[in-house]
């Protein structure tokens, strides 16, 4: 049987097997890569805060912004996990720093929108092009069934995230 005929055969069904606590010496290599790779991020993202003169907090304030497009106040602290004081003094620091305004609602008078600067945003877009360039590029680089493997493969890491984040208890 030749390699394309063995890809063609379907899969068996996987079997779901009790998770299990690695030893830091027993874990798969891809899982050690994925872990660099979790590191490197952290890395990038203080690189880019610093790039930008703002701090992690205000960082993630941005990327919700520009993902999102104008949000409340209200929503922004939703989205951040932090009170709307602490959203305030966010605002306030994006504000001064040039990477948002504040603008009455088009439709509510009585309520804000903090609104991404266009600069800001293309400042942004401009240091993360390299990144989300660079790594689409790699993709071109494997076979449409390796491609469709990865994209299995950091499906199922995507949801073990969302599992275990939806599992895991308020801290008390």
């Amino acid at each position: 049987m030749t390699g394309s005929e063995a890809a063609e055969l379907p899969s068996a069904p996987r079997v779901p097997r009790e998770p299990r606590v690695p030893v830091e010496g027993e874990m798969q290599q891809a899982s050690l890569v994925f872990r660099e790779l979790l590191t490197l991020t952290a890395d990038f993202e203080r690189v880019l805060a610093a790039h930008l003169s703002v701090n992690g907090t205000d960082l993630d304030a941005m990327q919700h912004l520009i993902q999102a497009g104008p949000l409340s106040p209200t929503e922004l602290a939703h989205r951040l996990s932090i009170t709307t004081a602490a959203t305030t003094l966010v605002i306030d620091r994006l504000e001064k720093a040039g990477h948002a305004t504040r603008e009455a609602h088009p439709s509510d008078r009585r309520s804000v929108r903090v609104v991404p600067s266009e600069a800001s945003v293309a400042a942004t877009f401009a240091a993360l092009g390299p990144l989300i360039f660079g790594v689409d590029a790699v993709l071109d680089d494997f076979t449409p069934a390796e491609r469709s493997a990865i994209e299995t493969y950091l499906g199922r890491v995507a949801a073990v995230y969302r599992r275990v984040i939806a599992e895991t208890p308020p801290a008390p």
